[in-house]
């Protein structure tokens, strides 16, 4: 599905002169390398500096909320509502880095200590039952965004979602599920203060590519399974 990631990418460069870029890549292949999605990553984190990553490690298997995480200058993120901290379940679902994360299939929440500029995260296994993701924002006044996961997609597919807004830092983010039935993974959440965000140039979408398939880090062998 590249010509998801380059329309996340036309997206990106129009929308620089307003200081708001949603950024989005979507594979949807179980066995494919993955590269939409680890490009949209790339692009996101190409434009922050500082800034940590919550892969939930830290926490134990089988954990609900709420979970507090722990970034730096960027403070806090709590996590609370619907879900709880599992490992590969065997369903599609699964860690992007590690062995952990976040499974869910109704709303939960993150509110943060620090007014925040910056938000992404990666998501497994959305959209198989037909269900997209729902994003409220609340930054004194609520501002809802539809996350444009495939919807019927198939077992085990992968997306990037990460938004940047100067202008309007958020105190929280709320997640909907418009199918309660169907179930999603979340994992490696980053976000950063207005301070953290880095002004200039957008890279060309093909630079964004070559980064992403050069990063190590993220462990998105993708596992064949079944619902």
């Amino acid at each position: 599905m590249l010509s998801k990631l380059c329309a996340a990418a036309l997206l990106l460069c129009a929308s620089m002169a307003s200081h708001s870029t949603v950024i989005f890549g979507e594979d949807l292949d179980p066995s494919s390398s993955n590269a939409n999605s680890i490009a949209a990553n790339a692009s996101f984190l190409s434009q922050l500096v500082g800034v940590g990553t919550e892969d939930f490690e830290s926490f134990s298997n089988n954990q609900s909320g709420p979970l507090v995480a722990d970034f730096g200058v960027a403070g806090t993120a709590t996590l609370s509502g619907s879900g709880e901290i599992v490992g590969d379940d065997g369903f599609g679902r699964f860690a992007t880095s590690g062995t952990q994360f976040w499974e869910t299939n109704e709303n939960f929440m993150i509110t943060f200590s620090n007014a925040i500029s910056a938000f992404g995260f990666f998501g497994t296994d959305i959209g198989d039952f037909g269900g997209q993701i729902t994003l409220g924002f609340e930054d004194g006044n609520a501002t809802s965004l539809m996350v444009n996961n495939t919807t019927s997609a198939p077992d085990g597919a992968l997306l990037f979602w990460g938004i940047i807004d100067t202008a309007n830092p958020f105190t929280s983010v709320t997640f909907g599920n418009t199918d309660s039935s169907d179930y999603f993974g979340f994992d490696d959440l980053v976000i950063g203060v207005a301070e953290q965000v880095i002004v200039g140039e957008v890279p060309e979408p093909s630079a964004f590519l070559i980064f992403g398939l050069g990063i190590a880090g993220l462990a998105l062998s993708r596992k064949q399974t079944k619902k």
